[in-house]
C-alpha cells in the first residue's frame, strides 16, 4: 500500500454571520457569494439555507496537505467576509439563531426539498463536516460502509459542536444529529451486504419518485453519488481546523484497516446495528465524557478508552498513510474538550462574570468567531 491511495478529501459547513453581533444571516449578500467564488472557486458553495456555506478540499494524498488547504480556504473565506462586515462559524449549531427566520437558498435542488421537507427543510440550521475517503470498488465501498457501524459514535463523540440550540442549552454536547434525524433517510445506513442491495433499494426510490438520485440519501455515512468515496457525514462541523483534520485522519486509517481485515465486523447482526444506534445517542449526549455499550463485554466502556483502544489498532495503518501526527491530536481532544466543551465553560465563566445569559451566548458566539478563523 501507498500513500497514494485511501485519498481524502474535506467538507465544512459554516455559518455566515454579522461581522459585529455574530447573528447568522437572514439572506446572503449576492455581492458576497460573487466575490466568495472569485477568490474561492469551486471549492466554495451555498447550502440548502442561505446563512450557510460549504467549502470543499481537493482530493489529498495526505492529511497534512489537507490541513494546509482546509487552513487557505478558512483564511480566504474570512478574509473576504470581513471585507462585508461579515464573518463565519464552523459549528454545528448558531448558538443563538432561530430556524424561523432563515430563509431557503434557491435553486432547483433546494426549491424541490424544500417542497418536499417542509418544516422540516426550514428546521435545518445545522453544519457538519463530511470526509471523503477514495474506494473506488463499489461492492467495497458497501461492505466497509456495514462493518464500520459500530465505530460511527466515535466519531460523534469527537466532533460534538452544538451544545446551543436558539439561545438555549440543549443539555446535549452534539444536538446537530438529534434535528438533523428529523429528516427522511438518515441515521445510520441500512445493514446491505452488497453494491446490488444498496442500488436495488436507491432504484426503487427513484422508479417511485420518492427521490432523484442517491444524493437524497442523508445518513451518517454514504457511497458518494459525485465522487468513488465513502462519505462520512456524521461530525459536526469542528470549530478547529486540527480537529477537523485529526478526526479525518481517523477515520481514513480506519477505512483502510477494514480493507485490509476483510473479517473485521464481518459477521455484524441486527443487534450490533442496535446498540451503534444507543451509542451513537450517548455521543450525541455526553460527548466524550460518556460511555459506550460493548456488546462482548457486556459492560459500559468510556468514550476516551473506545478512542484510544482505536488509535493502537490503526497505529500502522495511520503510519502508512503518514497520519501519524493526527491521530496523536485526537488524544488533545480527549484532554482539554471539543468544541462543545469550549462553547459551555465560556458560557459559563461569562454568564457567572457578567449575570446576564444574552452576554454569556454572546462570548459563545465571539470565540466561535474567533477560533474558526484560526
Amino acid at each position: 500500500m501507498t500513500t497514494e491511495e485511501y485519498r481524502i478529501g474535506i467538507e465544512e459547513e459554516y455559518f455566515i454571520v454579522d461581522g459585529e453581533t455574530r447573528s447568522a444571516l437572514r439572506r446572503m449578500p449576492g455581492a458576497f457569494m460573487d466575490k466568495v467564488h472569485a477568490e474561492l472557486g469551486g471549492a466554495v458553495s451555498g447550502e440548502l439555507l442561505q446563512s450557510q456555506i460549504e467549502v470543499m478540499t481537493r482530493p489529498h494524498e495526505s492529511a497534512a496537505e489537507a490541513r494546509r488547504q482546509l487552513r487557505g480556504l478558512r483564511r480566504s473565506l474570512g478574509e473576504v467576509a470581513a471585507g462585508f462586515d461579515l464573518a463565519f462559524l464552523a459549528s454545528g449549531t448558531h448558538p443563538t439563531a432561530s430556524w424561523q427566520t432563515g430563509k431557503g437558498t434557491q435553486t432547483r435542488r433546494y426549491d424541490g426539498l424544500m417542497h418536499d421537507l417542509q418544516m422540516l427543510g426550514e428546521r435545518n440550521m445545522l453544519c457538519g463536516m463530511h470526509v471523503h475517503v477514495e474506494l473506488p470498488d463499489a461492492d467495497q465501498r458497501i461492505d466497509v460502509m456495514r462493518r464500520i457501524l459500530p465505530y460511527l459514535p466515535i466519531f460523534v463523540a469527537l466532533s460534538t459542536s452544538s451544545p446551543f440550540w436558539e439561545s438555549k442549552r440543549t443539555g446535549l454536547m452534539g444536538y446537530r444529529l438529534a434535528a438533523y434525524d428529523e429528516l427522511p433517510r438518515t441515521g445510520l445506513p441500512e445493514l446491505f451486504e452488497t453494491a446490488k442491495d444498496y442500488q436495488d433499494y436507491i432504484d426503487a426510490l427513484v422508479a417511485a419518485r420518492a427521490i432523484r438520485d442517491s444524493s437524497y440519501v442523508w445518513w451518517t455515512i454514504r457511497p458518494s453519488v459525485k465522487h468513488p468515496t465513502l462519505e462520512l457525514r456524521a461530525p459536526d462541523s469542528c470549530t478547529r481546523v486540527e480537529d477537523s483534520v485529526a478526526i479525518a485522519a481517523l477515520y481514513r486509517a480506519l477505512v483502510r484497516h477494514l480493507v485490509r481485515n476483510p473479517g473485521l465486523n464481518a459477521g455484524i447482526d441486527a443487534v450490533d446495528r442496535a446498540i451503534a444506534s444507543e451509542n451513537k445517542w450517548r455521543a450525541q449526549r455526553y460527548g466524550i465524557h460518556g460511555s459506550f455499550v460493548d456488546r462482548g463485554a457486556r459492560e459500559a466502556v468510556p468514550v476516551a478508552q473506545a478512542v484510544e483502544t482505536l488509535i493502537d489498532q490503526l497505529r500502522d495503518d495511520a503510519q502508512a498513510l503518514g497520519g501519524g501526527e493526527e491521530l496523536e491530536h485526537l488524544r488533545t481532544i480527549l484532554g482539554g474538550g471539543t468544541s462543545a466543551d469550549v462553547q459551555i465553560a465560556v458560557y459559563q465563566e461569562a454568564a457567572h462574570r457578567t449575570g446576564n445569559r444574552n452576554e454569556a451566548l454572546n462570548a459563545v458566539k465571539t470565540w466561535l468567531a474567533h477560533a474558526s478563523a484560526q
